[in-house]
């Protein structure tokens, strides 16, 4: 009797957990389909104005080409990310030396470093490359980051260092490791950094707003920053766009959220 009072009071707790985790996602999409004073309102029922919200928004914002923009830019990101912070992360646990201990000590210090320290000289550095308002200037900036690395770095702690030995007895050559052996066996920790890096590329605010400076090169999160810069918001809208907007990397995250979790762990299969 007592476990089951026990087990009941958990199951409680994880359903109002559940409950308040979800609650404003579930308020955002039940927000799109109502007017803007429903929404100011506190109305918690789905309403009958998600098609005329839709039309205001195609007719007020260019909202497929934003669209458009953000997954360019974050796909792009993400594969870059994932090809550089992979061989990095291999290279300083694969080859390791004391050397190497001390620089990725260092890395790991940047991560103090605040990106408004270092945004001004990157605007200034990418503006004389002429990289404004391009998908390489947006991609540079993140193509290799400390997190991934150390991610990378510290799930090959686990990789089973006799299949490289015996692939070099065989003769393979170090790239044709890295591409046949490693990536398959590392494919959890891929999927974990993928969605790391999308969500993070996807909703990118602060440098899109300064190095995308064309209208045409607005990414989502600047598309909805502009529906809140009126004098009056629509609420109705405004959510409907954060909806769409949020709805890739939902998919995204289920699409992959077995290995996700897996590679997060930095387990192997």
């Amino acid at each position: 009797m007592k476990r089951r009072i026990i087990t009941m009071i958990k199951y409680l707790f994880l359903i109002i957990v559940a409950f308040l985790s979800l609650f404003p996602l579930v308020w955002m999409i039940i927000s799109a389909t109502n007017r803007s004073v429903d929404v100011i309102t506190g109305r918690l029922l789905p309403g009958t104005y998600l098609t005329e919200n839709f039309k205001t928004l195609l007719a007020n914002t260019n909202i497929y080409q934003a669209l458009w923009n953000s997954l360019k830019n974050a796909v792009v990101a993400t594969i870059a990310s994932l090809i550089v912070c992979s061989i990095a992360g291999y290279g300083f646990e694969i080859y390791h030396d004391k050397a190497k201990d001390r620089l990725i000590g260092i890395l790991l210090l940047s991560m103090m470093v605040p990106f408004a320290a270092t945004m001004i000289p990157l605007f200034m550095m990418f503006g004389k490359a002429n990289l404004l308002d391009t998908t390489l200037g947006f991609v540079l900036p993140t193509i290799s980051t400390v997190f991934l690395i150390f991610l990378f770095r510290q799930s090959t702690r686990s990789f089973p260092y006799d299949i490289i030995e015996a692939a070099r007895i065989e003769g393979m050559g170090e790239i044709q490791i890295f591409i046949k052996m490693y990536v398959p066996i590392m494919k959890s920790t891929y999927a974990a950094a993928a969605v790391v890096t999308f969500m993070s590329a996807w909703n990118n605010y602060l440098w899109p707003l300064i190095i995308m400076q064309k209208p045409e090169n607005k990414t989502m999160p600047l598309l909805i920053s502009d529906l809140t810069a009126g004098y009056v918001i629509n609420y109705g809208v405004l959510m409907l766009a954060v909806t769409i907007s949020t709805l890739p990397t939902i998919i995204i995250f289920f699409v992959l959220q077995k290995n996700f979790a897996e590679g997060i762990t930095g387990s192997i299969k």
